[in-house]
C-alpha cells in the first residue's frame, strides 16, 4: 500500500479544523454537496439504503452510486429517486490484488472526475478502496458505514497463520481507509470494540453507535400471523456461517413433535467459501424437511405467512436487515447470542435467544414458540414495539445525517 500512502497536506488541516470545531454548525455550511455512495452489492443500495438516499436527494444533493452489477430493475429505481448510477469493477469475495487494485484504480479515477464532497462508503471493500481513494485525492468528508467488519474477524475465520496473515493486512487497510475520517458508524459493540483493540482509528475519533440500517414500518406493515402450522422461516443467503444447516437439523427434532410443521428457507447461493451447495437444498427438499423459497424482491408476503423467524447465524453480523423486517411484522425472533443478532432480541419478551451452533438449544426454542401460539403472538407485538422504538429507519437516518453533519 506504499503508492496510497501519502495524503494530502489538507487532509492535516482538516483532522486540526474537526478536533476542534466538530459540533459547530457554523463549520459545516448547508449548501448543494456532490455525494457518493459507495456498495459492494448493487441491490443493497434499494434493500438497505433506499430511504437514506431519497433523503439525501430531497435535502437538495446529487447522489451518485457505484456498485459493481448491473440490475436494471435497481438502475431504473435510483433514476426514480434521482441518484446516478456508475458500475465499478469489484469482486465482493476473494483475495486478488489485481481486482482490488482495478476496484481502487476505477474509484480514484470517477472520484477525480466528480469531484465528490463527501464518499460514504459501506461493507469492506468499498470502505478500504473508497477510503483510500478518497484521502489520495483529498477529499474531506470521508464518512464510513460499517455494518460489518467482514467474515475475516468472525470466529468462524479461524486462528490459523493464514487467517491472521489475511486479517493483519485487513487491520492495515482499514486504519489507511478510516485515518482522518469524518465519521466512522457501527451498528454493535463488537465491531466498535475491535475497531478500538485494533487501533484502526486515529487521533480523537470514536465510533458512532446506530441500530443498524433501520426498517420502513410502512413499507412492511404489521400483520397477525397465521394459525396452524406452525410456520417457520429462515432469510439469508445461502451460507453455513448463516446457521443454514443448524436450522435444517433442529427442523429434523421439531418435526417429531409437530409433524405438520412447515420450515422455510429464502435466500440466494453465494460465492462465499461458506457457501451452501444447490445440492444440499435440493437433498434437504428431497427429505421433505425443507421448503426452499428461492428468491424475492418482496419478502413481505412470506413474513406475513409465517409464524416465527429464524436466522441461527454465527457469521459476522452488523445488525441482520432480515430480523429488522420480521420485527416490523410483528414475529417472534428465534436467534443466537451473539453481536448484531442478540441487539434484535429481548429474551422471553420478542423472541429467544440461543447459543451459536447448539442445534438442540435452537429445537428446543423453536419447539417453545410453535406450543405456544399465545406466547409467539404476544412476542410478536413486541416484536413490533422494539422496531418502532429502536429500528425506525427514519430515525437512523436522522442519526448519519447529524453524523455527517447535514440537515434536511
Amino acid at each position: 500500500m506504499t503508492l496510497v500512502e501519502k495524503v494530502p497536506r489538507a487532509e492535516a488541516e482538516h483532522i486540526a479544523e474537526g478536533s476542534a470545531g466538530r459540533g459547530s454548525a457554523a463549520r459545516f455550511p448547508q449548501q448543494k454537496r456532490v455525494i457518493a455512495v459507495v456498495a459492494s452489492l448493487t441491490a443493497s443500495l434499494v434493500i438497505f439504503r433506499l430511504e437514506l438516499l431519497k433523503r439525501l436527494v430531497a435535502a437538495g444533493h446529487d447522489v451518485i452510486a457505484f456498485a459493481p452489477e448491473h440490475d436494471a430493475r435497481v438502475e431504473q429505481e435510483l433514476a426514480q429517486i434521482g441518484v446516478r448510477f456508475i458500475r465499478i469493477p469489484m469482486a465482493r469475495t476473494g483475495l486478488n490484488p489485481l481486482e482490488d487494485l482495478r476496484t481502487f484504480w476505477a474509484l480514484r479515477r470517477h472520484f477525480a472526475r466528480l469531484k465528490p464532497d463527501i464518499v460514504l462508503p459501506y461493507t469492506m471493500k468499498p470502505i478500504i478502496y473508497a477510503g483510500i481513494a478518497a484521502r489520495t485525492l483529498g477529499i474531506r468528508e470521508r464518512c464510513f458505514l460499517v455494518t460489518g467488519l467482514g467474515h475475516i474477524f468472525s470466529e468462524a475465520a479461524g486462528a490459523s497463520l493464514k487467517a491472521k496473515a489475511i486479517r493483519h493486512l485487513c487491520v492495515r487497510l482499514y486504519r489507511t481507509a478510516l485515518r482522518g475520517a469524518r465519521v466512522v458508524f457501527v451498528y454493535n459493540d463488537a465491531d466498535e470494540n475491535d475497531i478500538r483493540r485494533y487501533r484502526m482509528l486515529s487521533g480523537h475519533l470514536s465510533p458512532t453507535m446506530i441500530s443498524g440500517s433501520g426498517v420502513d414500518l410502512d413499507h412492511f406493515a404489521f400483520s397477525t400471523p397465521p394459525r396452524g402450522g406452525p410456520t417457520f422461516l429462515m432469510v439469508a443467503r445461502l451460507l453455513r456461517d448463516k446457521g443454514v444447516v443448524e436450522y435444517v437439523e433442529a427442523a429434523r427434532i421439531v418435526r417429531r413433535s409437530f409433524p405438520n410443521a412447515r420450515f422455510q428457507l429464502l435466500g440466494h447461493f453465494d460465492s462465499n467459501p461458506t457457501a451452501i451447495s444447490r445440492e444440499e437444498i435440493d437433498a434437504w427438499g428431497r427429505e421433505g424437511i425443507l421448503d426452499y423459497l428461492g428468491t424475492t424482491v418482496d419478502v413481505r408476503p412470506y413474513l406475513a405467512a409465517c409464524n416465527a423467524f429464524v436466522l441461527p447465524s454465527y457469521y459476522r453480523e452488523g445488525i441482520p436487515r432480515s430480523i429488522l423486517e420480521a420485527l416490523a411484522t410483528g414475529r417472534p425472533v428465534i436467534t443466537t447470542d451473539l453481536p448484531g443478532c442478540r441487539d434484535t432480541v429481548q429474551p422471553g419478551k420478542n423472541g429467544l435467544v440461543v447459543k451459536a451452533r447448539d442445534v438442540a438449544a435452537l429445537a428446543e426454542a423453536m419447539t417453545t414458540v410453535a406450543k405456544n401460539p399465545d406466547l409467539a403472538e404476544e412476542m410478536g407485538r413486541r416484536s413490533r414495539e422494539l422496531a418502532e422504538t429502536r429500528f425506525d429507519v427514519h430515525m437512523i437516518n436522522r442519526m448519519l445525517f447529524d453524523g455527517m453533519h447535514l440537515t434536511d
